[in-house]
């Protein structure tokens, strides 16, 4: 899901509360914050030698020990927080969103938003993991380096072999 999306969801509902599912009924505590917003350029080469590039945006979730709310945050507070952070830093529209969040059961990780789901005055995030892919199997290619053709091979001829060339002590000079 781009940023433009993600973001459009949210301004379409900004009076429910907006809750993360991180595994099958799963629930992010209501407490949670939103604590960071991160742009990430990402430049790399893959497997089979081509560069790739593309941006992520990354929104960092934080479930505070020992805070106890019944409800989790209005879409419009998180609203609140974008807002800031877009002052100071445009997010790119086509970045790809993605979710970190971990808990003290849940090792920290990326997931990727798979759907948004209005449930009752709740807007939830369904999240799964990011899996790994090969670029260039995706490209039609092969994984590994893309094999060059092979140079033409070319007969070599030994020149001294040739009877009527002359050498040293055959009288020929």
């Amino acid at each position: 899901m781009n940023w433009q999306n993600f973001k459009e969801t949210l301004l379409n509902n900004p009076n429910l509360h907006l809750q993360f599912q991180y595994a099958n009924s799963k629930l992010i505590d209501p407490s949670f914050h939103i604590t960071e917003i991160k742009q990430a350029p990402i430049t790399s080469v893959d497997c089979g030698g081509v560069m790739n590039k593309w941006t992520e945006i990354i929104i960092q979730l934080y479930e505070p020990d020992g805070e106890q709310h019944e409800r989790s945050m209005q879409v419009s507070k998180a609203l609140s927080i974008i807002n800031l952070v877009e002052k100071s830093l445009p997010l790119d529209p086509d970045a790809e969103v993605k979710i970190e969040f971990g808990n003290a059961g849940f090792d920290t990780r990326q997931m990727l938003p798979a759907d948004i789901i209005i449930q009752g005055d709740t807007l939830l995030v369904d999240l799964r993991p990011d899996a790994v892919q090969c670029k260039a199997t995706g490209r039609g290619g092969s994984c590994g380096p893309v094999s060059k053709a092979e140079k033409p091979k070319i007969q070599l001829i030994n020149l001294a072999a040739d009877a009527n060339v002359c050498s040293p002590g055959g009288g020929c000079c």
